[in-house]
């Protein structure tokens, strides 16, 4: 097609990934492309494929043949032998894809709207091989996919992956047990609860974040934007249930004409740093935005949350007759990797008996080295923390492990318990069910992909991956530092280092424009007092030396250019 000639990305492709994918063809039926699919439309089955319908069925004893040749078909399509044999070259063409991912640009270079041309306005008729479809996958999608596992890969946050992880979440994909209760399947509720004790002992929470602590505990979200709604929705609970003097649960009667009274007066904060989903989170339970307030932070502070200020917002709503509900603290926020003080954030919202969450998605994982821990001073003071695996500990999206110093609170928010969920572990609380700690009722088996990283890895693998990262970014940053047209708005904050030209705004973005376009490196902006800044943020685990230089010398020669123009 014309976009195999034009594209240099699908043609690299198609030269790195062909080989296994050529093993996978040679099994495939003779069927419809895609691309004939795409100008003909959808069809009805052929007469081939009906009469080999047919012969299936045929070939069946009595006793399992079906209603219909078609179905019999598709009861051989659904053998897992041919699992099996497609699994294998799934497996080698996962392997050839990171082996030889760094030969392709790391940005897609696609135009919005360009896999409507290529594919089929309505979905097959009569059935197609897995040869066929990966035909399309290697021809369609992979030009169109931004490489988050290329070791050039600097942009947002990471989100690595690894071998074990997939092993893990592979055999999550073939159990597919629906775990939202123990007696949905005892192993996935109790693996996690051990993993989540595992992993929390890992990064020095106190034993009451953990289960075995006895009223804490863990539990893996979606991200941590669901965690932070999860913790809202807690800490609302916990102010109805105290405003109306220690009254047990709510239940409709009585909660919903106190809860309608006092949602206009709940008030949330965070730093103008924060995560954009406290905003969101403030939408789902109700509470208006204009309560929500957003802390103006300072350069000098380099962008951590103002605790003085954040004092007297909530002194002059609780004059106001506001009630301070939810703090929201961040260690290592987006955009520059800002940690607060959780020690003096902590004691603010603790003299208005609001809840304390810690929102530590990306820097949570450096915790599992001694020598990080330190942006976790004063959790002990906090109810709940969250960060996500999936970001930055080699554990495959998504998995966002979250703990709470009182799981009690989650309960009174988030438990309904139907009939047909009830049962006598439950009834008798000896289990927990996870379905009571989150919005969904339907959940994965998040914990193994966790459990395989934290064994096959180990503490010290983890650590040795995470300081290693540290040391490359630090390497960039000496990089920078030595030369007298950067500047560093904001120091280093473990991977992350945040830098721009002297000269400007203007030039500065030309150079991101430049480096981007190229196809060897990927990063993006921010903007830091209006200032335009570029975030280069390590965290690939195939990031090696060679590649910090070799961005480093593209950085340079993209910088002579944006000075000279």
């Amino acid at each position: 097609s014309r976009h195999t000639a034009t594209n240099p990305a699908k043609r690299l492709a198609v030269r790195v990934l062909v080989p296994r994918l050529a093993r996978m063809e040679s099994t495939a039926a003779t069927g419809p492309s895609a691309a004939t699919r795409a100008s003909a439309g959808s069809a009805a089955p052929s007469a081939p494929a009906a009469g080999a319908a047919a012969a299936a069925s045929a070939a069946l004893p009595d006793s399992e043949r079906h209603a219909t040749p078609e179905y019999a078909a598709m009861r051989e399509r659904m053998d897992w032998e041919k699992f099996r044999e497609h699994g294998r070259g799934m497996v080698d063409f996962i392997s050839d894809y990171y082996s030889g991912v760094e030969k392709l640009p790391v940005k897609s270079q696609v135009k919005p709207g360009y896999l409507a041309e290529l594919l089929p306005r309505s979905a097959p008729e009569a059935p197609e091989s897995v040869g066929d479809v990966m035909k399309d996958v290697r021809e369609h999608i992979l030009p169109g996919i931004t490489h988050w596992q290329h070791p050039s890969f600097f942009s947002y946050f990471p989100a690595n992956t690894s071998y074990p992880g997939l092993l893990g979440d592979m055999l999550a994909s073939c159990f597919n047990v629906i775990g939202f209760s123990w007696i949905a399947s005892p192993a996935a509720t109790e693996l996690e609860s051990i993993t989540l004790d595992w992993l929390g002992e890992l990064i020095g929470l106190p034993e009451s974040f953990l289960t075995r602590g006895g009223k804490g505990g863990g539990v893996i979200q979606g991200t941590a934007s669901e965690a932070t709604i999860v913790a809202l929705l807690a800490s609302r609970a916990r102010a109805l249930s105290r405003d109306r003097d220690g009254a047990p649960a709510l239940d409709a009667g009585d909660g919903g004409a106190l809860e309608d009274a006092m949602a206009p007066k709940w008030c949330v904060y965070g730093s103008d740093q924060a995560h954009s989903s406290a905003k969101k989170a403030c939408m789902v339970a109700g509470i208006p935005l204009a309560r929500y307030r957003c802390i103006p932070s300072k350069r000098e502070d380099n962008y951590s949350l103002d605790v003085a200020a954040l004092r007297e917002a909530m002194r002059k709503d609780k004059e106001a007759g506001l009630r301070p509900l939810f703090v929201l603290a961040t260690c290592g926020t987006t955009s520059s990797g800002a940690m607060d003080d959780l020690v003096a954030a902590s004691a603010a919202a603790k003299e208005h008996d609001a809840w304390m969450h810690v929102d530590a998605a990306w820097a949570g994982s450096a915790c599992i080295c001694p020598e990080f821990r330190g942006m976790l001073r004063g959790i002990e003071n906090c109810d709940s923390i969250d960060f996500n695996p999936h970001k930055w500990l080699l554990t495959n999206f998504n998995c966002s492990t979250m703990w709470v110093q009182d799981k009690e609170w989650l309960l009174q928010a988030l438990s309904l318990t139907p009939e047909y969920l009830r049962s006598k572990e439950y009834e008798a609380k000896v289990v927990q069910d996870y379905r009571d700690w989150q919005i969904p009722l339907g959940r994965r088996f998040h914990s193994l992909k966790l459990f395989f990283v934290l064994r096959v890895f180990g503490a010290e693998g983890l650590r040795s991956f995470i300081r290693e990262h540290v040391a490359l970014a630090t390497r960039f940053r000496e990089m920078i530092e030595a030369d007298d047209r950067f500047e560093m708005p904001v120091p280093q904050s473990l991977s992350l280092v945040c830098f721009r030209l002297k000269a400007g705004n203007a030039p500065t973005e030309r150079l991101l424009e430049m480096l981007n376009e190229g196809g060897s490196a990927f990063m993006v902006h921010t903007k830091l007092s209006g200032d335009f800044v570029i975030r280069m943020a390590v965290g690939n685990p195939r990031t090696e030396i060679r590649h910090v230089d070799r961005v480093w010398e593209e950085v340079r020669r993209c910088a002579d250019v944006a000075l000279a123009e």
